[in-house]
């Protein structure tokens, strides 16, 4: 007789859950896949819905990756879609499941189950936040209740200022609405360092969003004239025509804390490196899952679609091996939450700690440099700068992460730097990175050359670096190395210009008392200087990045006291 096939279910489609099914079928022909999924489409691109929405994707078809047909001709899995899974019986092997649009429930039995409900949008217990014309954007449906409600709108608020806020706030403006953004932290993009996310907030406002920061909502109401009206924390109201909720996500763990499954500190499932719950039986993967920060070692929760598409594959794998009795080799190795997001032709790239992240830990053995590279060769038409943060280990250059932002090559770099840090590089391997060059791609010392050479160069003890953060707190005295044509258009306040070309003649007019301070325009020719200096027995340190740098942290004035403007 015929032995019967090991039966694999999926709760959920999207990224982790499809990816799942798919390499599920790819290892095992005789098994019987089905997946389950309680909205109408089981695999489509939510991370292209602002766009969607901002009718640059026109056509909502583009937006379907696969389709139940697809995965029934394609991959001879059984795909149903309105089904809600309502309950695990974890000791019988089975599902209770719901069709949404008959009522009907019948048992499901599995031998293997995964778990890829994802997260659902936060929406806060404030007074009318039910309204009609409030509205999240997680799904395709979503995206068709903004568009109508587009069609007679002039006003927009955004309440967070993450990837789907600011994505809003540009795919809105292209619509040809006024727009408000409200963010409770003092700046945008959170997941960024502040003095980082200066440069987005610049871009926003220049392309006419209002920008509400360390602000709250308070409430929502309609008003007199049939639009909603929005209370913050400042006191003051808001009317506008809708409403976006871009506040974040939490995971949807209902499913697994009703079947007893092991949840996480961060309030995410709990899984081992094979994606596999405290359930033998049963695995999760994507945005329900927390799993390791690979630089901090903390436990994250990282809603990210790659992450997610790897974990399916991994689980996957980790259920046709255990059925097979064969040893289980594809690991989740945890995540560097390496993210980009476009703002209005600005690209904002990340990947691994950020220097908040790390003072939030506890962790002080880290440096940070600053740098301002063109994205290319200046000479060849077209150059723009791509504004970098790099932060490693003092101790042995460890790369821990890094933060860019510009209009072109950003993600490039951030990509380089991202699989350096994964291969366990640090800053001396992106000194000596061996990458592609042409006038137009690059320079010959790529930005991810100079920034490695200029952390090498530091932790060599050949470029002594000042603390941002303690410009203005202690008496130190300041030298500004650029001509004096560049000092008197602006400089830090208290500095002393010594230009590059002079140094060496005045050699008697630094300091043998105060520690000194050396700035530029971007950090090259403050680098020069200090590297001159040293040599003639001048103790000196640099701010790296120069004015360029300076200007940022003036802005974000949460980090820099106001005596240091």
């Amino acid at each position: 007789m015929e032995k019967p096939k090991r039966r694999i279910l999926i709760v959920g489609g999207v990224a982790g859950g499809a990816s799942a099914a798919a390499r599920a079928r790819r290892l095992c022909e005789r098994c019987e896949i089905v997946v389950f999924d309680r909205g109408p489409y089981v695999s489509f691109a939510n991370c292209g819905l602002p766009y969607y929405v901002g009718d640059v994707i026109v056509e909502e078809k583009k937006l379907l990756v696969a389709t139940p047909e697809l995965f029934k001709n394609r991959f001879n899995i059984d795909v149903y879609t309105e089904t809600e899974v309502t309950n695990i019986d974890r000791s019988q092997q089975e599902l209770e499941v719901r069709n949404l649009k008959t009522g009907e429930t019948r048992i499901e039995p599995y031998d293997a189950l995964i778990l890829s409900t994802g997260a659902k949008a936060i929406r806060p217990p404030l007074p009318g936040i039910d309204l009609p014309g409030i509205f999240v954007l997680r799904t395709i449906p979503d995206s068709r209740k903004i568009r109508d409600a587009l069609q007679t709108a002039t006003r927009a608020v955004i309440v967070g200022g993450g990837f789907v806020g600011l994505e809003m706030a540009e795919n809105l403006r292209h619509r040809g609405l006024e727009v408000t953004l409200i963010e409770m932290a003092n700046q945008v993009m959170p997941p960024i360092d502040p003095e980082m996310a200066v440069m987005i907030a610049n871009r926003l406002e220049k392309n006419g969003v209002q920008l509400c920061l360390d602000t709250s909502v308070e409430s929502f109401a309609k008003n007199e004239k049939g639009s909603l009206t929005v209370k913050v924390s400042s006191g003051k109201s808001l009317d506008t025509d809708l409403v976006i909720l871009a506040i974040g996500v939490r995971p949807e763990t209902t499913l697994f804390e009703n079947a007893g499954l092991r949840l996480g500190e961060c309030g995410g499932v709990q899984v081992d490196e094979y994606m596999q719950t405290s359930d033998p039986n049963i695995w999760a993967v994507g945005d329900v899952v927390e799993t390791q920060d690979v630089v901090t070692g903390t436990q994250q929760l990282i809603p990210l679609a790659g992450p997610a598409n790897r974990q399916g594959r991994i689980a996957a794998e980790s259920v046709i091996r255990d059925a097979q009795r064969k040893e289980k080799t594809t690991r989740f190795r945890g995540v560097q939450a390496t993210m980009v997001c476009g703002v209005f032709d600005l690209t904002v790239a990340a990947t691994g700690a950020s220097e908040k992240m790390l003072n939030r830990l506890g962790m002080t053995d880290y440096q940070a440099v600053y740098l301002h590279p063109g994205n290319h060769v200046g000479y060849y038409p077209g150059a723009t700068p791509i504004h970098i943060k790099l932060l490693f280990s003092k101790s042995d250059g460890q790369i821990l992460g890094a933060q860019a932002i510009g209009e072109a090559g950003v993600t490039r770099r951030i990509d380089v730097i991202a699989m350096a840090m994964q291969m366990g590089g640090t800053v001396f391997d992106l000194e000596e990175s061996e990458l592609c060059y042409a006038p137009q791609f690059g320079a010959a010392k790529d930005p991810v050359n100079l920034a490695g050479m200029i952390a090498a160069n530091h932790l060599r003890g050949d470029l002594p670096l000042a603390n941002w953060k303690e410009l203005g707190k202690n008496d130190v005295e300041l030298i500004d190395v650029r001509s004096p044509q560049e000092f008197e258009k602006g400089h830090i306040p208290g500095a002393k210009n010594i230009p590059l070309e002079s140094l060496r003649e005045r050699l008697s007019e630094f300091s043998t008392e105060e520690e000194i301070w050396l700035i530029c325009g971007v950090g090259q020719r403050a680098y020069y200087a200090t590297r001159a200096l040293l040599q003639h027995g001048i103790d000196v340190k640099n701010l790296s990045g120069g004015m360029q740098t300076y200007h940022t942290f003036k802005k974000a004035n949460s980090i820099l006291t106001p005596d240091s403007f």
